[in-house]
């Protein structure tokens, strides 16, 4: 399905984080906000769930990924990252799809914060009952 675009782009969102994903052919450096990924993201829980896509579909050392991303805190921005990569694997590559989806990296988390009602304190919680 490889068109003669020289990119292929991905959209990922997570809580209220959104990530931009563009994927071409390369040596595998993943740049985000124009800084590599290892200096933005230190903990290599959230740098495995940004290179998740890449490990599952064998194609590390494939790709140089473009990524602009804003919003939410670091780990929305790698679940986001996370997804946006996964699409555009599939853009560039749609025998990748049955393997990404396998793994879940299709699949978008919908959790995100609910919002607080009128007369209580936070989402849910309720003042305290007084009896008398």
């Amino acid at each position: 399905m490889a068109t003669k675009q020289s990119y292929f782009h991905g959209t990922g969102r997570r809580k209220t984080s959104v990530a931009q994903v563009r994927i071409m052919p390369g040596n595998g450096a993943i740049i985000i906000n124009g800084v590599p990924y290892e200096e933005l993201f230190p903990s290599l829980e959230h740098r495995r769930a940004i290179l998740q896509p890449l490990l599952v579909t064998e194609s590390l050392g494939n790709y140089n990924a473009m990524v602009k991303v804003n919003g939410g805190g670091i780990t929305g921005q790698s679940g986001a990252i996370s997804l946006g990569i996964a699409r555009a694997l599939v853009e560039a590559d749609g025998s990748l799809k049955p393997i990404l989806r396998q793994n879940g990296l299709l699949t978008r988390d919908p959790r995100v914060k609910e919002r607080k009602k009128p007369g209580l304190r936070r989402a849910r919680k309720a003042p305290q009952y007084t009896k008398r």
